[in-house]
């Protein structure tokens, strides 16, 4: 099948009672009792066949281990947001990634 027209590929999935969905997904996290697995630039697939639903995720998979995950003060993310235009969750991650250091994030923010 490799080669084959999307289109052709489509229709040999429909005679085959397969459906899929594509899902337009900023980010993905996997939670288990020890880590998370943070899918970032995911490109996620919804597959049905023959009642059998499945998930398809391809993309830049990190692992975080829960005791890495740092309590991050709200003042602090106010900060970074005031000193660099950005939303919450940009100073948020700027902040996980700088382990908590605001000059650091900030920069992170200003250097992109």
């Amino acid at each position: 099948m490799l080669g084959m027209n999307p289109r052709e590929m489509q229709k040999a999935m429909k005679r085959l009672g397969i459906k899929q969905e594509e899902i337009d997904a900023k980010e993905v996290v996997i939670k288990t009792p020890g880590r998370d697995l943070v899918i970032k630039n995911p490109h996620v697939s919804r597959i049905n066949m023959m009642g059998q639903e499945t998930i398809q995720i391809i993309g830049d998979i990190t692992e975080v281990d829960k005791d890495e995950i740092l309590e991050i003060d709200e003042d602090d993310i106010a900060t970074v947001m005031e000193q660099t235009n950005c939303g919450k969750e940009e100073a948020l991650e700027a902040l996980q990634t700088s382990n908590g250091n605001l000059a650091e994030a900030i920069l992170k923010i200003q250097n992109k």
